[in-house]
């Protein structure tokens, strides 16, 4: 007997790419830019931190985060957003965001609301968990399809007021994976607006906040804030993977609300697996610096100008405001990414793996997404094979 409750489930997307293309050999040199894990150095500081700290591997570590890490982030979010955060109340570590965003929906969503089933929205395309979190808690999962139309950002606003009314929580990644859109203010202020008047939770996933090309990416908070909003209205999560080039390191943190913060971490008392100590120590002076931060956008603002020499003038092609991936038109995703591989060795990502078919289609499968992660020789190699390739 097992669960048919994620019978319904797609293969994942990398098991599904290797099922596509290993069976084929590449057509030249490989370059990897598929997966979203960062290549650009991490500072040498970090092992001496976790080596002066060593003697914490033979202690259990507290499970909502040291008293250090969690001043380190609330200090991060000020500076950064201009809120204050109650490190005691309002903030916990996370073993990896993924793990928060599935925990957190274990731990907010109602068995029921308004009587019926409870509906947890996401973007389509999407980061997996999410569909993964509405299902285990027995919601209606309802995919909102991001495209060039709604600014490849979901428009929660046009559903329909009965999936509204039903909504318990909704999920937003800003900047976008994979699109790199980025939501304003006014987009903050429409959606926090939604959420109090259907009384829902706004689960924004912000990890890829730190890297971005002109301006600073406004975040959730700092607008929630500044309308006034209930504080249990937002949950917010971050990491250290994209930020610090420490995906390795498994670290990152939610914070909201006093109540949402509490029902969390009541929930990582019995289920959580916490960051161990010497890895809190580090992830607390990546937070408290800011100087590789800065380096590591310069690195991929080369990148991003490079991407923009190579394929500017293909028809559909759009400069990442953040992140570090491309969301790149083709006719046929799945097909696109087969016959890359075979005539380059260039890997990429057929974006219906990202997606879920919907009733207008499914918005993934005209694109392929393309990680800027590789050093920035191997990036533009990569790309110039792709650009002669598939927009010749």
């Amino acid at each position: 007997m097992f669960p048919e409750r994620f019978s319904t489930l797609p293969a994942y997307a990398f098991p599904r790419l290797r099922g596509l293309l290993d069976a084929h050999a590449p057509g030249g040199p490989v370059v990897h830019m598929t997966i979203g894990e960062p290549k650009h150095a991490f500072p040498d500081w970090i092992t001496d931190v976790i080596t002066d700290n060593a003697e914490g591997f033979g202690r259990y570590p507290p499970n909502e985060g040291a008293t250090e890490l969690l001043g380190a982030i609330a200090d991060w979010v000020s500076r950064r957003y201009g809120v204050r955060l109650d490190p005691d109340r309002q903030v916990m570590a996370l073993n990896g965001t993924r793990e928060g965003l599935y925990n957190a929906a274990m731990a907010l969503c109602p068995e029921s609301k308004r009587g019926a089933r409870p509906v947890v929205l996401s973007p389509n395309p999407f980061y997996q968990v999410y569909a993964v979190a509405a299902l285990s808690v027995g919601a209606e999962p309802v995919f909102v399809n991001a495209t060039e139309d709604t600014g490849h950002l979901p428009d929660y606003a046009g559903l329909p007021a009965d999936i509204l009314d039903r909504t318990a929580l909704a999920y937003v990644c800003s900047p976008a994976n994979p699109q790199g859109a980025v939501a304003d203010r006014d987009y903050w202020r429409t959606l926090i607006a939604l959420a109090e008047r259907h009384e829902f939770r706004i689960l924004a996933d912000e990890c890829y906040s730190e890297i971005w090309r002109d301006a600073a990416p406004t975040g959730v908070l700092e607008v929630a804030a500044e309308m006034g909003a209930d504080p249990e209205r937002v949950v917010v999560f971050h990491s250290l993977s994209k930020r610090s080039n420490v995906p390795g390191l498994r670290s990152g943190f939610v914070a909201g609300g006093p109540d949402c913060i509490g029902r969390i971490r009541q929930l990582r008392n019995y289920a959580g697996a916490p960051l161990p100590l010497p890895l809190q120590h580090a992830a607390a002076a990546l937070w408290a610096d800011e100087s590789h931060v800065t380096e590591n956008r310069r690195l991929y603002a080369e990148k991003y100008d490079d991407a923009d020499r190579i394929l500017g003038d293909v028809p559909g092609y759009r400069a990442p405001q953040a992140g570090f991936f491309l969301w790149l038109p083709v006719e046929d995703g799945e097909a696109a990414a087969l016959r890359l591989w075979q005539e380059t060795g260039v890997r990429v990502l057929p974006g219906a793996y990202l997606s879920r078919d919907t009733e207008t289609g499914n918005p993934g499968s005209k694109y392929i997404r393309v990680a800027l992660v590789a050093p920035r020789e191997e990036t533009a190699d990569g790309l110039a094979r792709l650009r002669a390739t598939l927009f010749p």
